[in-house]
């Protein structure tokens, strides 16, 4: 398929041959799923936890005779039965992590890709460079009616842009590796580079 390449400035320069095999798919919810939780599985951080009988703080001496009380038997305050006793089978610190093949990761970029192109949400521009001034970036992004909007670039990502585009709100610019269904999905618009288009190409095929 083809797509029209613009410059920032909204001038046209050119056209861009995309891979029909990348970028011209047909969409499968299911997979962009389990790309996506296994992507927000893996950042969770799993640090949850409760204290159990043998770390709640308190006397380890029993706490009444065996017998004769005309009560329940108990040997220790710090039983999940009382108040503030330790917690009984509750969550301890652990990866939500799970495995994904490699080839379904590949396929969820892909499809994520296609998404955005069927639904016009792709947009190639020539370069992501700039003078370094937010100012000057902010008008052109506001002229090109980007509200929410990735870019991504090719192997790295232009110093100076990076900085300009730090303090945009709803706008994020990442280089070709760090391209993942997650964050595509979540933006309205995605931006590729004519760089971001060969390395994302030579990584996908």
């Amino acid at each position: 398929m083809k797509l029209d390449v613009i410059k920032l400035d909204g001038a046209a320069a050119g056209s861009v041959e995309l891979t029909d095999e990348i970028f011209d798919l047909e969409p499968r919810a299911d997979i962009l799923q389990r790309v996506v939780r296994w992507q927000r599985n893996k950042a969770q951080a799993g640090t949850h936890k409760v204290k159990t009988r043998s770390e709640v703080s308190y006397s380890t001496k029993k706490i009444y005779r065996q017998k004769g009380t005309g009560g329940a038997r108990h040997g220790s305050r710090k039983a999940p039965i009382f108040r503030k006793g330790g917690i009984y089978k509750g969550p301890t610190p652990r990866s939500h992590a799970h495995d994904l093949p490699k080839k379904v990761r590949a396929l969820g970029l892909k499809l994520a890709l296609s998404a955005k192109a069927k639904t016009g949400s792709l947009v190639v521009i020539e370069t992501a460079e700039t003078d370094g001034k937010t100012n000057t970036l902010a008008k052109q992004v506001r002229d090109l009616g980007w509200k929410r909007a990735l870019i991504i670039d090719g192997a790295s990502v232009n110093e100076g842009f990076a900085r300009a585009a730090a303090n945009i709100d709803g706008l994020d610019v990442l280089p070709s590796m760090g391209a993942n269904v997650y964050d595509i999905l979540k933006r309205d618009t995605l931006v590729l580079t004519k760089a971001g288009v060969e390395a994302l190409e030579a990584r996908l095929k």
